[in-house]
């Protein structure tokens, strides 16, 4: 697969939506642009913050559109930068994985997931790399899933998505420095919580 160029985080606009469940791939791109002190600027369809990392140039972008249609944001981006679908990388939540799981996937379906089910028509293709944030906790089985997702994480369980933010910024660094094989081998199943008691 090709190197990995553009990195987008997938989250709805705007403070109303910031801490809530569907933003956790908008927390991973600020949690890298603060990392490497790029800032954010305005674009069409994104805000994005670029430069040079082992000395290639990246790119990481939030979509400005809402999640179910982030598609238009990334065919704009992927047209925008040059971008082949298999140099995307795209960081998103996933309610069928538990709270604080990680999973590197190089290609596959929506599985449910309207901001992923965008990019897929837009771009014509699931053959893009995709890093997804586990949500799933106790209350998921008790409201609709459009609900559950617009929610903000309690206190108990932010803590463990604070630290999933910063593991999936770290497999980002990984799969830009070292190839998305390395990423998947040392990240792709790993949970925050891996090693506590």
């Amino acid at each position: 697969m090709r190197a990995v160029k553009l990195v987008i985080g997938l989250g709805n606009p705007g403070a109303a939506y910031a801490w809530t469940r569907h933003n956790l791939g908008f927390r991973v791109a600020d949690t890298l642009a603060r990392r490497w002190r790029w800032r954010w600027e305005s674009a069409p369809a994104a805000w994005v913050a670029a430069g040079v990392r082992g000395g290639r140039e990246i790119v990481l972008a939030k979509p400005r559109t809402y999640m179910n249609r982030a598609g238009v944001a990334a065919r704009e981006l992927c047209a925008r930068y040059g971008v082949d679908p298999a140099a995307l990388l795209v960081v998103y939540d996933d309610a069928d994985l538990p709270l604080g799981v990680l999973r590197l996937r190089e290609r596959g379906s929506a599985g449910g997931h309207r901001g992923v089910a965008s990019i897929i028509e837009a771009l014509g293709t699931e053959g893009f790399p995709r890093l997804r944030l586990g949500i799933r906790g106790e209350r998921r089985q008790e409201v609709e899933l459009s609900d559950y997702v617009l929610e903000p994480f309690p206190p108990e369980e932010e803590h463990v998505a604070g630290r999933l933010v910063e593991l999936a910024a770290e497999a980002v660094e990984t799969v830009l420095g070292e190839g998305f094989g390395a990423a998947m081998q040392r990240y792709s199943g790993r949970t925050v919580l891996d090693g506590e008691s």
